[in-house]
């Protein structure tokens, strides 16, 4: 039987939850969530739907809603090793509207849902605000949320996110990689880093048992911590991408290298009958692969397929307008490779 005082009630407090908590929590949010709206956003933080005008669509001749949901996965554990709870929300948004992007749709608008062992409002205000930096990176309106409290069923410093986004692209405008052809050009944008993929292998290989050197500068890493470096918030591309399209560039086919690295990724996007060539050492990677290769010992071609190695997203475009994507990218503030070559093949990637 319960161990408790039969003449005195239960509290939903006593049981673990606490709404004060999560009151103090949404204010505390309230100004981060106001600062991604775009004037399509109705209404304000704390209704029971989030609503968001589809008067932006009239423009379109046949609007197209594109939506995605994803998570952070295991980098959050190290978030909560190191108490740095600020980046990760980027990460969330960004697996989200990175993944949308592909198919040229702008994001819209975004929700999340942290689910969370105990309530701390300094902790849950240091999480929105990085999903809100992710939306305001991404140009889309954080329009709702949920924050769970899970006592005995997770830890109390324990948490876990998620997060949907919806955006929208003109049915003429779609691309899916149907036309792309042999002769064309395959172009990499730089990741930021590990990004949100992963993380199993990299907590196996470079943290367990080595969590009291993770705030260490360290001289391969140029001078930043391996903590630093592996919480580095995975890189938003919609807004150079999108004016890119914009600008009249017709991009073919688009890829963003998550789970499944360059291997399972850029392969999604191409049609039967084309394989994607692609030419490692054309990229520069960032110092912690170097670590990664050297701590898993793992073959290059499984590298390749578990890790981004320094290409976060990809563009399949007419060879003859690379280089003039590329220009503007750079201009923009992207550091973009050419990795390869589209040839005859049946719909993979290969190395060479």
């Amino acid at each position: 039987m319960p161990d408790h005082d039969e003449e005195r009630p239960i509290s939903y407090r006593d049981a673990g939850v606490d709404i004060d908590a999560a009151s103090r929590s949404v204010e505390a949010i309230r100004l981060a969530v106001r600062s991604t709206y775009r004037k399509e956003v109705m209404g304000d933080i704390g209704g029971f739907g989030g609503m968001f005008s589809a008067a932006g669509l009239k423009g379109m001749a046949d609007p197209v809603l594109v939506s995605g949901t994803d998570g952070v996965g295991t980098k959050l554990k190290l978030a909560q090793l190191l108490d740095t709870h600020d980046t990760v929300g980027i990460d969330l948004v960004a697996m989200c509207v990175n993944d949308i992007l592909v198919t040229g749709a702008e994001p819209l608008f975004f929700l999340d849902y942290i689910a969370i062992g105990k309530v701390v409002p300094q902790k849950i205000e240091r999480i929105v605000e990085g999903i809100a930096e992710g939306c305001r990176r991404a140009g889309c309106s954080l329009v709702g949320g949920e924050t769970a409290e899970h006592p005995g069923v997770m830890a109390s410093e324990d948490y876990d996110l998620s997060g949907f986004c919806v955006g929208a692209v003109d049915r003429a405008k779609v691309i899916d990689g149907g036309s792309i052809e042999p002769g064309d050009a395959v172009l990499g944008l730089a990741s930021s880093g590990v990004h949100s993929n992963g993380f199993s292998l990299v907590r196996r290989a470079l943290i367990d048992g080595a969590e009291d050197e993770l705030e260490m500068h360290r001289l391969d890493l140029g001078g930043a911590t391996l903590g630093e470096a592996l919480l580095a918030p995975t890189r938003i591309y919609v807004k150079p991408v999108l004016d890119l399209l914009r600008a009249g560039v017709k991009v073919k086919g688009m890829a963003h290298i998550t789970g499944g690295g360059l291997t399972e990724n850029l392969a999604r996007c191409l049609p039967r009958g084309v394989d994607a060539l692609v030419r490692p050492g054309s990229w520069k990677e960032p110092r912690v692969f170097r670590l990664l290769r050297e701590a898993t010992r793992l073959p290059e071609d499984e590298l390749l397929r578990t890790f981004n190695m320094g290409i976060g997203f990809c563009m399949v475009l007419d060879a003859k307008s690379a280089a003039d994507a590329a220009a503007r990218l750079r201009v923009a503030g992207e550091t973009v490779f050419e990795i390869g070559d589209i040839v005859p093949g049946s719909g993979t990637v290969r190395y060479g």
